[in-house]
This record gives C-alpha cells, sequence and structure tokens, in this order.
C-alpha cells in the first residue's frame, strides 16, 4: 500500500460502502467497513486503514444544516468521516493557545499549543471513541473493551456510557494516575489491573477481541483514527486563519503513535483533495520519554520497524508504551514529511510542564513532553529559528492531580491571622 504523502486518492473497490471501505497498508487486500469486525488484515494480519475514493477540500468542512451535526468540533469534518453524526457529548474545538513567553524563551517564529486536554473526558481520546462507538453501533456488538495507560479508559467509560454499552478495561496494576482510574470507574466500566505492563494488557485484549468477547477500541482499530485526525484539521484551520499561512512543524508525544499515524492520514486525504499542497504539509515530530523510546530508536537508526521494549519506565504515564501498534502508519508520517523523533528526560518533561503552567496552560506529564521535545530540538539545531510551529498537549493536569502536585510549590503553612499572613508573605 503506497504511504506517500502525494498517492492519489484510490478508486473504490466493489466491497466499498458509499465509497468507504477498509485496506492493509501491507498486501493492498481491501475490505467492506461495516460487514464484520475487523482490526487488522484477514490475508497478512497488517494495519488496516479507513479509505475514501473523494476525500473533501477545506470548503467541505462544515457542510450541512446544523440539525444533521454539530458545526464545530470532530463532526464539523463529517465529510472526512465514515458518518454523518456519532454518539458524541460533543468532542473536539479545542484551543490553539498563544503562548508569547515560551514563544519567546524557545525562538521560533510562532508557538501556539493545541490543547486536547479540553476535550470532555480531558484528552484526545474523545475524538477517536466518539467514531469508534458509532461504528460498535453499527456492526452490533454489546461490549466494548481496550486496554489503558488511562486517557483511553476514561474515554471508553464515557462514551460507552452514552451509548448504552458495556465497557470493559484492562489497566497495568501501579502504573496508571489516579485522576484516570476514578473516571473509568465513575462512568462504569469494569475495571481489571494486569500484572504487567501497557502492551501486556493489550496482548490480552487483542485475544478477547479475536474471541469475539468484545470490541477492541484501542488505536490499533482503524476507525479510532479517523476521529483523531480531526485535530490535523483543526489545527490547520486554526492556524491559517490567524497567520494566512500552515504551520512548518507539528510536534507531538508519542505513545501507541496513533495520532501520528492520524495526522500524516488527514493530511494525505487533503493533498488527496488538492486542498493542500505537499510542501504546505507540516513535519510531523514525534517525542518520547528516554525511558519508552522504541520510535526513536527505530527513526534514529533508519529502521522500518521497532523493536518492542519490554522494560519502559518514565513519570509521562500516558506514553509509557513499549511496542507502539501504529508505528508501520508514523514511521512513514514522520520521514515523509520531513520530520524527526526526539527523546526527553523525565526532568525535561517535568521543566516543559512548569512552564507551560506558567502561561497558564495546565497539562498532564506525557503532554509536556512535545515541548520538552521543541526544546531539546532547537537546542540542538533540528528546528530553525524562522519556524512556525505547533505543539500538540495530549491530556488535562488533573489526569495525573499527583504529579501535578510533584511538580508545583509545596503549601505554606500560617498562623490564623492577616497581620501573620502579610508579615509570611512579605519575608
Amino acid at each position: 500500500m503506497d504511504l506517500a504523502i502525494d498517492a492519489p486518492a484510490p478508486a473504490a473497490p466493489d466491497c466499498a460502502a458509499d465509497g468507504t471501505w477498509l485496506a492493509c497498508i501491507e498486501c493492498d487486500e481491501t475490505f467492506a467497513p461495516f460487514e464484520a469486525v475487523r482490526y487488522t488484515c484477514d490475508e497478512c494480519d497488517g494495519l488496516l486503514e479507513v479509505r475514501y475514493d473523494d476525500p473533501p477540500t477545506f470548503d467541505e468542512f462544515g457542510a450541512g444544516a446544523p440539525s444533521e451535526g454539530p458545526d464545530r468540533g470532530v463532526w464539523r469534518y463529517r465529510e472526512a468521516l465514515p458518518f454523518d453524526l456519532g454518539v458524541t457529548l460533543p468532542e473536539g474545538d479545542t484551543p490553539l493557545h498563544r503562548v508569547p513567553r515560551i514563544e519567546e524563551a524557545v525562538g521560533v517564529d510562532a508557538l501556539r499549543i493545541k490543547h486536547e486536554g479540553m476535550n470532555p473526558t480531558g484528552s484526545f481520546k474523545d475524538r477517536g471513541m466518539t467514531v469508534g462507538v458509532r461504528v460498535a453501533k453499527e456492526l452490533g456488538v454489546g461490549a466494548l473493551a481496550c486496554a489503558s495507560t488511562g486517557n483511553t479508559s476514561a474515554a471508553l467509560a464515557a462514551y460507552g456510557g452514552r451509548g448504552d454499552m458495556r465497557t470493559l478495561v484492562l489497566l497495568p496494576a501501579g502504573k496508571v494516575a489516579a485522576g484516570k482510574v476514578a473516571q473509568a470507574s465513575l462512568h462504569g466500566a469494569r475495571i481489571l489491573e494486569v500484572d504487567g505492563n501497557f502492551d501486556a494488557c493489550l496482548d490480552i485484549v487483542q485475544e478477547l477481541a479475536a474471541r469475539g468477547e468484545a470490541y477492541l477500541l484501542n488505536s490499533l482499530n482503524p476507525f479510532r483514527l479517523e476521529g483523531q485526525k480531526t485535530i490535523g484539521f483543526e489545527i490547520l484551520e486554526e492556524f491559517y486563519a490567524d497567520y494566512g499561512v500552515f504551520p512548518d512543524r507539528i510536534v507531538l508525544p508519542v505513545g501507541n503513535a496513533g495520532n501520528t499515524s492520524a495526522l500524516y492520514k488527514g493530511f494525505r486525504e487533503l493533498v488527496q483533495s488538492g486542498a493542500l499542497d505537499v510542501d504546505e504539509v507540516p513535519k510531523l515530530t514525534g517525542v518520547q520519554a528516554e525511558g519508552a523510546a522504541p520510535m526513536v530508536e527505530a527513526i534514529e537508526e533508519g529502521n522500518d520497524e521497532i523493536r518492542r521494549w519490554e522494560e519502559v519506565e518514565t513519570r509521562a504515564t500516558a506514553i509509557r508504551i513499549g511496542n507502539p501498534v501504529n508505528a508501520p502508519k508514523a514511521i512513514p508520517g514522520i520521514r515523509n514529511t520531513g520530520g524527526t523523533a526526539v527523546a526527553v528526560s523525565d526532568s525535561e518533561i517535568t521543566a516543559a510542564q512548569r512552564h507551560l503552567a506558567s502561561e497558564g496552560v495546565g497539562v498532564e506529564p506525557a503532554s509536556a513532553a512535545s515541548l520538552a521535545g521543541l526544546k531539546k530540538l532547537r537546542r540542538s539545531g533540528v528546528v530553525d529559528d524562522d519556524e512556525r510551529v505547533v505543539c500538540l498537549t495530549t491530556g488535562h493536569l488533573l489526569k495525573d492531580p499527583d504529579a501535578a502536585y510533584e511538580a508545583g510549590g509545596e503549601p505554606e503553612p500560617v498562623p490564623n491571622d492577616a497581620d501573620a499572613v502579610l508579615k509570611h508573605i512579605r519575608g
């Protein structure tokens, strides 16, 4: 399957439904989109992509009356999605923050922060679930399941609840932030803590899905990425409205590499429709924690595949993943856009989290990896001072309140007296 940035729009095969089908990125086999539950290729077990025979232009986004779906957020882009409307809370339409002091400190021409933590459950995962749960209903399945480092479980539980469906979540025991476990619990998911890391949890969920016990909604599911590609559409539209050009680079955290894959797919579709020139596609730049960096290793070594890291550790729990399932889609996305990948330390992540907070942008540690990576790439000269950059932050500060507390300042005890308070604060 051709994943080149300038690959032409494919012709619809006979199995397509209303111009939509599934295609294997390895062997080109095609499948009907909603006739059977399918996560990977029947022939070679390769990853699948959702394909369209007529990708839309910017002018087609937001088409249709508001009664047919929201005119903002994920479903503004219904012309680029499998349905006109999904199971929605609603999601998307997240802020593209200006951060002038950080912009000056980093030393780039323009810097904006796309804060996906402002979605309904506090992370970008809501964008994928609004589409994925709608597909589950189309397929007639009754139970949903995921492995999670936290954000996926919260989104799955919320959207499963909205769709009146049972949800099962597998988490690595003791490795998920309390705020995320609390969300999944309150929204009614059944939570199982596995004696293993995230990748072990995903292995189990994939086996359960293969046995037909539940519908898998990790980013291995190609429909999840359809919702997530709308992050890229929003960035392009919002950035162009403010600057009259598209960003040169998008820097984003990498866990399972779903967002990297999704943004690249969305940009390829815009090139296919003629809405975007190849030289206007932003450089996709992935950032991982040093203790969980198999994608960075692959990019630096020039490999087409990743080596699974069996042992991973970082305080950025949302990207504590050693076997990114979407690497076969993400590696071409980074390389074909002229991007790169970089690993950052936990201390660099914490410093970036504090820096973002100083401008009022509160994010969990994994989100701050994008800014930490940008700083490192500026120091090394990989990112030039004339670049216009968007950093993607994927989860809200309150997803991991313990980490936020540790990164912030300690409360200071004072007597119960106004004069004593004034004396204390004046030093």
